[in-house]
């Protein structure tokens, strides 16, 4: 590999006869001021303290004589100042937060670029009033009322700049210029000893003016990390920023530029690798780690590993093979992306989202589902496990304090999960603090320490909390909490404890300054990650931006594209890795800087494109066999005693294993509480409430006189049976509300469907939901089968008997028309034609009959009318030639599933 850039520096200044030790040497970032102290401890042959290194930021807070505050205190005091500045109502804390953020950066980058905010916020409220209501006289209110938005930024910002001041901090751009105002009696304090700038690209304006006015004093070096093929390159975003400074600054008008080097186009390894989705990426690296740390060992020590998108953190840990031996993390794993965050912000949501009703079921399930919740209700009685059971099992949408009251009593954590009363902000804190000690004593009896130590810093974490609210003035809710904690929570870290200097380098983009390394792997060089691209969180249009010299999306995607080739430009042995299935959240297609490097004719030879993807091996699914045991066929045998309903004959025509499941085992689908009802819930409520409005006529010839009498009584009847299959729910709004209008309107239409037709025909109504059993003589079978079922409806139309099927579902004439009697026992799709069948044997054989129908009303589709069964081309009529036909194909059917040789087998095609 090339010399290091850091060993270059110290050689250089080592030639121009300065003492490494008596050198301030500033930097982009602490992390390579712990590799600059390596190399100069390499560099000296006598022991000696270190000389001073420090970031930028430390060195402009110690020239402007200020503190940086933390991002959260800068927001609490904006809101303050903002609520002393202005005369009206101020917005509540809540609705702030939306903007004050985005407002803060906005002073950060006025304050660092030198911009006057009085003429830019000016020129910002005279475009928006423009773009947004023209050039008329006269202002409405509304105008006005969002004019004094734009109007109020400037005040806000001399208020708040102020104030800042006056407590000695403020944020970067606030301390660099105040830092220019210093500059002169700094420098005389310090006298003329060396300060050393290494490895800057990006410079805000006052950091351009502090590094000139050291360098033009004589005493100042600045040494960039740029390759000659970039400076010479006018259009190459990589030399953007040194170009610029090197065109405008004056000191280099007479001075040349140092730093300057020729390795990009050095012979190396290239290797631009696509593979599908974040997480094979981390796979194909676990596979490279394990290949480099196989084949040669010590080259890990040259390795980095940098991860673009800094989200990958995780997955990555536990893709770093076994045979990496020591690894340094220099990232810290943010407490945002751990699941004890997502235990208290789904406490929060609960606390928050509480009604008059209760609390909504998904924010109570969300809770009680998570590990530490489970961890809290782990014991005799683990209330997480029953209430989730209890709360399906009763379909309840809400909850409330007397459903949780017997949890209460078996476990106090429930009180604290389950407030009676909303909690303030500072009562939910506590609450937080009382779990926390909980989970603190479960953890310590299983010396748990990784738990612990989470622990340890959320409790430190909500302490801040505390801190941060008590300098709120008035009321702040619940909601508005989420945003501190966000705020609070993606800054605080889990630092990996490692040795800074050995084993393999684990980063990401911005800590990667100033390093140099033989193997360098970059996961996730997408657009919209490598670079960001076009997001923007600003109030300052992009032209007011490149008017004042502002940096927009360009300057920031130059910046990436830097720091990318400075990575590269001396390693010996590159990957980098793309996802080829673009995702909004995770990237868009492929990098334009890999698409740059592909198409540069200078680095053609050494760059290679590969796809990599894990090896697919194709297989015919095989189907589930249950082969029937001797207790299997005694189980059968009770189920044939019982009866067999045609619902269950159907479930065995559609899959042997599912009719197994459900009928055989008795297993049940596990109760779900959702937002709206089941398909089977709605349709019970359909039979139910038909049944209890039609059952004084049965016996009667229906006219449209009885039946009209009925309608009325339909809300309350379908409010009632509502309120029976889904207890707990409210009806008057939401989709409940929904469902029910819908029900309601479905039997008003079929109510009027049947008036119409009492008006042309003569209807007597004979049963409703009427139970039959009947034996089934099969010889083969040397024990009772039986058959059972409940008619919906039993009438008689104009002398016709006739078996109605009621359907809430959609049914067209194709789902009852029989053409081939073998389907009828092997395609579900004939199920109906097959289920109407069932109901007219049951019936014949209690009530001997010559001929009669059976057919559904559809209630998704009741303009077809009655659905008759059809066989041959137009027969809608059923005789006992055509129920001994059946019968000998229903015995077949029967006998199959009895049948001990014949295994109960999966059906796979349905599910391709």
């Amino acid at each position: 590999m090339h010399q290091s850039f850091l060993a270059y520096v110290l050689e250089d200044l080592q030639q121009k006869g300065i003492d490494l030790l008596s050198c301030t040497y500033v930097l982009p970032s602490k992390r390579s001021g712990t590799f600059l102290k390596r190399h100069i401890a390499r560099t000296l042959t006598r022991n000696s303290f270190a000389p001073k290194i420090m970031a930028i930021q430390e060195c402009i807070a110690e020239i402007a004589e200020m503190q940086q505050a933390a991002s959260v205190d800068l927001l609490l005091l904006l809101y303050k100042v903002y609520k002393d500045t202005i005369t009206e109502e101020p917005e509540p804390f809540s609705s702030f937060l939306h903007w004050g953020p985005r407002l803060l950066q906005d002073f950060n980058e006025i304050d660092g670029f030198l911009v006057s905010a009085q003429a830019l916020f000016k020129e910002v409220a005279a475009l928006e009033a423009l773009q947004h209501w023209g050039v008329e006289k006269e202002k409405t209110p509304l105008m006005k009322n969002y004019l004094k938005f734009w109007n109020r930024l400037a005040p806000l910002y001399t208020a708040f700049t102020s104030a800042l001041l006056a407590q000695k901090k403020g944020y970067a751009g606030l301390l660099c210029r105040t830092a220019l105002t210093h500059l002169e009696a700094y420098a005389k304090n310090r006298g003329e000893h060396p300060i050393v700038f290494v490895g800057f690209n990006a410079l805000n304006a006052a950091e351009s003016k502090i590094m000139q006015y050291f360098l033009e004093q004589g005493y100042g070096h600045a040494y960039w990390d740029i390759d000659q093929y970039f400076l010479d390159d006018s259009l190459h975003e990589a030399g953007f920023f040194v170009r610029k400074y090197l065109r405008e600054w004056p000191y280099y008008k007479t001075h040349p530029l140092l730093g300057v080097h020729r390795s990009f186009l050095s012979p190396k390894t290239l290797s631009v690798v696509g593979a599908p989705k974040s997480i094979a990426q981390t796979k194909y690296v676990g596979q490279l780690l394990q290949r480099i740390s196989t084949q040669v060992p010590a080259s890990l020590e040259k390795t980095a590993l940098v991860l673009a998108d800094e989200s990958l953190l995780t997955p990555m840990l536990h893709a770093i093979p076994a045979s990496v031996s020591s690894a340094n993390i220099t990232m810290g794993l943010p407490l945002k992306s751990t699941v004890l965050y997502t235990f208290f912000t789904s406490f929060l949501q609960l606390s928050s989202s509480k009604t008059e009703r209760g609390w909504l079921y998904r924010d109570v399930l969300e809770c009680i589902s998570n590990p530490y919740t489970i961890k809290l209700a782990s014991g005799r009685d683990n209330f997480a496990i029953t209430l989730a059971q209890d709360l399906k099992a009763n379909y309840r949408l809400y909850i409330n304090a007397s459903f949780l009251a017997p949890y209460v009593v078996k476990q106090a954590v429930v009180s604290l999960l389950f407030p009676t009363t909303p909690p303030t902000p500072l009562q939910w804190i506590s609450c937080c603090l009382r779990l926390i000690d909980l989970l603190k004593k479960r953890f310590q009896t299983e010396n748990n320490g990784l738990e612990l130590e989470y622990l340890y810093r959320f409790s430190r974490l909500f302490h801040q909390l505390e801190v941060h609210l008590e300098k709120v003035e008035g009321p702040i809710a619940l909601k508005a909490l989420q945003k501190l904690l966000d705020a609070l929570a993606a800054i605080e870290t889990l630092d990996f404890i490692g040795e800074p200097l050995q084993g393999l380098q684990l980063m990401g983009m911005l800590e990667s300054r100033n390093l140099d390394f033989e193997t360098v792997i970059i996961t996730s060089v997408n657009e919209g990650i490598l670079p960001a691209g076009k997001t923007s969180s600003s109030f300052i249009p992009f032209e007011i931006k490149r008017a004042y010299g502002l940096p927009t999306y360009k300057e920031k995607d130059a910046i990436y594209t830097y720091h990318f080739y400075r990575l590269i430009q001396r390693a010996k042995t590159v990957y980098l890795l793309y996802n080829t299935a673009p995702d909004v959240l995770e990237g868009g297609e492929k990098s334009r800087l890999l698409s740059q490097l592909l198409t540069d004719e200078a680095i053609a030879p050494y760059v290679t494109h590969t796809l990599a993807a894990p090896p697919l091996a194709l297989s015919i699914p095989s189907a589930v066999t249950i082969p029937k045991s001797p207790p299997l066929l005694e189980t059968i045998k009770n189920l044939a005693a019982k009866g067999f309903s045609p619902t269950s004959l159907t479930n065995y025509i559609r899959d042997p294993l599912e009719f197994y499941k459900r009928h055989v085992l008795k297993i049940k689908t596990t109760p779900t509480a959702e937002a709206s009802i089941a398909a089977n819930t709605f349709g019970t409520i359909v039979h139910d409430s038909l049944e209890q409005l039609y059952t004084p006529l049965v016996g009667e010839w229906l006219t449209p006189e009885k039946v009209a009498m009925l309608q009325p009584q339909i809300p309350q009847v379908v409010r009632q049976h509502f309120r029976s299959a889904v207890p707990g729910v409210d009806l008057s709004k939401g989709r409940f509300l929904l469902v029910y209008n819908v029900i309601v309107t479905y039997l008003q239409r079929f109510m009027a469907y049947e008036m119409r037709q009492l008006s042309q025909h003569q209807v007597k109504l004979l049963a409703l939901e009427a139970k039959y059993e009947t034996p089934l003589d099969i010889p083969d079978l040397d024990f009772p089968v039986h058959l059972k079922g409940t008619l919906d409806r039993v009438d008689e139309v104009d002398g016709m008997l006739r078996i109605v099927d009621y359907k809430t579902g959609r049914v067209e004439h194709r789902h009852v028309k029989l053409s081939c009697w073998e389907a009828l026992i092997t395609d579900y799709d004939r199920s109906k034609a097959f289920q109407l069948l069932c109901y007219a044997l049951l019936y014949a054989k209690h009530h001997p009959t010559p001929v009669l129908q059976a057919g559904i009303y559809s209630f998704k589709n009741l303009g077809k009318g009655f659905l008759p069964f059809v066989s041959g081309k137009k027969n809608t009529e059923i005789d006992a030639a055509l129920l001994d036909t059946f019968e000998t194909y229903l015995q077949q059917l029967i006998l199959n599933i009895c049948d001990a040789a014949l295994p109960f087998t999966e059906k796979i095609e349905e599910y391709s």
